[in-house]
C-alpha cells in the first residue's frame, strides 16, 4: 500500500502528478508545512524527519526527497514506461538528469532567488547560465529532456516550470515543452487532487 504525504501546491505536487502518470493507486495524507508567507507549520502527522514534503510510505517503508521518490516509484511500476530500465542505454542519462536536478538545479535556483552570489558556490554548482544552457541543449535536440519520449524526468522539470516559470530558461521552446507536459491528462487529474482542502 502506498501513502503519499502531501501538502497542496508544493514540491509534493509533482509526485501526485507522477502517481497519475503511473496509474499507481495511492492514498494521500494531507499535511501542513511552513509556507513562505508565514502560514502553515510542521505537522505532527508527517513522518518526514524534517517535516517536509514529499514523503512516501510503502508497506511501512519511508522514502523521502523528490528524486528518490521518483526513482522508487518508477522502479516499482516499470510497465508504465516512465523510466528506462536497468540495462537500457538511456538509463544513465535518465539517472543523470534526476541527480543533476537535485544536486545542481535546485541549489542554483535557490541561490539566485535569495540573491546569494559567491565564487565558491558557482565553482561547486555552476550558475544559471550553465543550467539554462544544458536544458536548452537537450530541448534543441529532443522533444523531452531524455529523448523523444516523455519520462519522469519531465515530471520533475515541467512541474518546476509550471509553478515557477522563471526557474527554467526563457523562450518559446521551453514554453512549448512545459505546455506539452502539463497538457497531459495525468497532470489535469493530479491538479484536481492537489487542490487545497477547505
Amino acid at each position: 500500500m502506498l501513502t503519499l504525504i502531501h501538502a497542496p501546491q508544493s514540491r509534493s505536487s509533482r509526485i501526485v502528478w507522477l502517481l497519475e502518470e503511473l496509474g499507481a493507486p495511492c492514498d494521500i495524507r494531507y499535511v501542513t508545512i511552513p509556507r513562505m508567507d508565514g502560514s502553515g507549520g510542521p505537522d505532527a502527522d508527517n513522518p518526514h524527519p524534517d517535516k517536509k514534503v514529499p514523503a512516501l510510505l510503502h508497506d511501512g517503508a519511508l522514502v523521502t526527497e523528490s528524486v528518490a521518490i521518483v526513482q522508487y516509484l518508477t522502479d516499482l511500476h516499470p510497465k508504465a514506461g516512465l523510466a528506462p530500465l536497468a540495462g537500457d542505454p538511456k538509463r544513465g542519462a535518465y539517472l543523470t538528469w534526476l541527480a543533476w536536478y537535485a544536486g545542481v538545479v535546485e541549489p542554483v535556483i535557490t541561490h539566485e532567488f535569495l540573491k546569494i552570489d559567491h565564487p565558491n558556490l558557482e565553482r561547486t554548482f555552476r550558475g544559471r547560465k550553465e543550467v539554462d544552457g544544458r536544458i536548452l541543449d537537450a530541448l534543441g535536440r529532443h522533444a523531452f529532456l531524455v529523448g523523444d519520449d516523455f519520462s519522469a524526468v519531465d515530471v520533475v522539470f515541467a512541474s518546476l516550470g509550471h509553478w515557477f516559470r522563471s526557474a527554467l530558461p526563457a523562450g518559446d521552446r521551453v514554453d512549448e515543452y512545459v505546455k506539452a507536459c502539463i497538457d497531459r491528462p495525468a497532470f489535469r487529474r493530479a491538479m484536481e487532487r492537489d487542490k487545497p482542502r477547505a
